[in-house]
């Protein structure tokens, strides 16, 4: 990463922690933690082949733009589309990208289930990538549907989540997914796991669901 690079996650924090006393972006507060919670951990995808090989990328649930605009500053060569259904905090996302000069980022406010059917979007990534709250069946049927065939579904998620994953494979297969891998960030703390699900499938055109059903009826 080059030093301008740098200065622009530098930044980032400094621009996003600025809002986050106007508006409520992110709950962690303090500039260090922060780097290391929100900048670095969404870098970590870094030197996957899923990442390296992609040009067109989508952050679905993007909130204050993790992990989109940390990535989106060190892979200035790919184009990034940061959505979310939020929109008092895309207005965020928007500003800091423009305040930082990203030409390659796109702010799309929209719910997934919605934007799914918009043939400009559906199946028209060679990733997805989210660090959103959901259970693993849920963020499958929310992001799967976006992803070009041969292109990959990335998951930012903890070990904990062993049990999701495992329950989740029923719906991974019915909306297109090959079956899950996972690999550890390679961090000493290992917060964070990735789960990698590669698209061999159209997805069925009935997926996603209508809103909501994704979050209250897992499939």
């Amino acid at each position: 990463m080059t030093e301008q690079q740098k200065e622009q996650l530098e930044k980032l924090a400094d621009l996003v922690l600025e809002w986050n006393e106007k508006i409520n972006v992110t709950a962690i507060r303090e500039r260090l933690e922060f780097m290391k919670k929100n900048v670095e951990d969404s870098l970590t995808i870094l030197g996957m082949p899923e990442i390296s090989r992609a040009e067109r990328i989508l952050d679905l649930g993007t909130g204050g733009g993790f992990p989109g605009l940390p990535l989106a500053v060190a892979c200035p060569e790919k184009k990034f589309v940061l959505m979310d259904s939020v929109g008092k905090k895309l207005k965020v996302v928007a500003d800091v990208a423009e305040k930082l000069g990203l030409a390659n980022v796109e702010v799309v406010h929209a719910r997934a289930e919605d934007l799914a059917q918009d043939p400009a979007f559906r199946e028209g990534f060679d990733l997805v990538v989210s660090r959103a709250v959901a259970n693993m069946s849920t963020l499958s049927e929310y992001c799967l549907p976006f992803v070009k065939l041969g292109g990959a579904f990335v998951a930012y998620k903890t070990a904990s989540a062993a049990e999701e994953i495992k329950a989740a494979a029923k719906a991974i297969k019915l909306l297109g997914g090959a079956p899950v891998k996972i690999t550890s960030n390679g961090t000493d703390d290992n917060e964070h796991i990735f789960v990698i699900v590669d698209k061999k499938a159209a997805t069925p055109n009935k997926y996603p669901r209508k809103a909501g059903l994704p979050s209250k009826q897992p499939l």
